[in-house]
């Protein structure tokens, strides 16, 4: 083979690879940046491109889907002098591919140090409680520091998000025993509440039960109260009733013999029991009453017999 045939094909092998060098795909959500001589000439977004061979080369590859940075763990001095390790995730997105390739040489380590200086900062302002309550502040004062920071960049924080933040081993050994005391002291508030309750249960239903006795007490002298005073009225309408039976008998014909007869029979045997029941004779005093009364007592049954 002539050396002319092989420098020829040598040739055409050496330009076919550069223009090969020159076709550049760009993949979905990334962005490339051109330089034509050493300076911007333009950003290729997703798709076909050809370059100018020996003058175009691809300078930045960036993607513009969201980033997530792990940010290393670091000593933080709280506001009480407790010093913890906090670590996190740093969220951000590149808008920009021309700023994140000539606004900073790293924008992805400068976020890091911004967002770890200011994790110290706001660690400083706080207590060593509060840093486990107070995330939330933490986690935008970072994103508002970084992110006003990265705009010159073309860079755009999302969020940040403390991962961790761990205390020295004695202020953990202490976090616990207060933690151990604070669970045994709203154990024993607990039980003090149940003893208290179960007090208050017993007397309620001790005093609802005097209660209801005393209400049954009550009705019940009420009712017998109601039963006395209605024997006593019906006693009396019958007294009374009786009385004026025998007031009317009384009026009638022979009605007062009938009486004066009825009083002479009581009153001699009531007389007779005296008689009987002791040894000594009981005389009344006006032995012409008790004549009297007897002579009564007959003549009644005498007129009697007749009629």
């Amino acid at each position: 083979m002539e050396a002319s045939t092989i420098v020829t094909i040598g040739i055409g092998v050496v330009v076919f690879f550069i223009l090969l060098s020159c076709i550049k795909i760009v993949p979905q959500r990334s962005a490339y940046i051109i330089e034509r001589l050493g300076k911007y000439n333009g950003t290729l977004t997703a798709g076909f491109h050809f370059l100018m061979p020996l003058i175009d080369k691809v300078a930045y590859k960036h993607t513009l889907k969201e980033q997530a940075i792990d940010v290393a763990s670091q000593s933080c001095i709280t506001k009480d002098n407790i010093a913890v390790e906090v670590d996190g995730v740093l969220y951000l997105q590149v808008m920009d591919a021309q700023k994140a390739s000539y606004g900073i040489d790293h924008y992805g380590f400068a976020s890091i140090q911004i967002a770890q200086t200011t994790m110290r900062s706001v660690i400083g302002r706080l207590d060593l409680d509060k840093t486990f309550e107070e995330r939330e502040t933490i986690n935008t004062s970072i994103v508002e520091a970084v992110d006003k920071a990265s705009d010159p960049w073309g860079v755009k924080v999302a969020r940040y998000e403390v991962k961790n933040i761990t205390p020295p081993q004695s202020i953990k050994d202490a976090m616990e025993k207060q933690m151990r005391a604070e669970r045994e002291k709203r154990a024993m508030i607990a039980e003090s509440e149940g003893h208290k309750q179960a007090k208050i249960n017993v007397a309620e239903g001790d005093r609802q039960e005097l209660i209801a006795r005393s209400e049954g007490e009550k009705q019940k002298r009420i009712n017998e109260a109601e039963g006395k005073a209605a024997e006593i009225e019906f006693v009396a309408n019958a007294t009374a009733k009786g009385i004026r039976e025998i007031a009317l008998a009384i009026n009638e014909e022979g009605g007062m013999n009938a009486v004066n007869l009825r009083v002479a029979e009581q009153y001699l045997n009531e007389f007779g029991k005296l008689a009987k029941e002791n040894n000594t004779m009981i005389i009344p005093s006006n032995l012409s009453d008790v004549s009297g009364i007897i002579a009564t007592a007959t003549k009644v049954l005498e007129q009697t017999k007749k009629s």
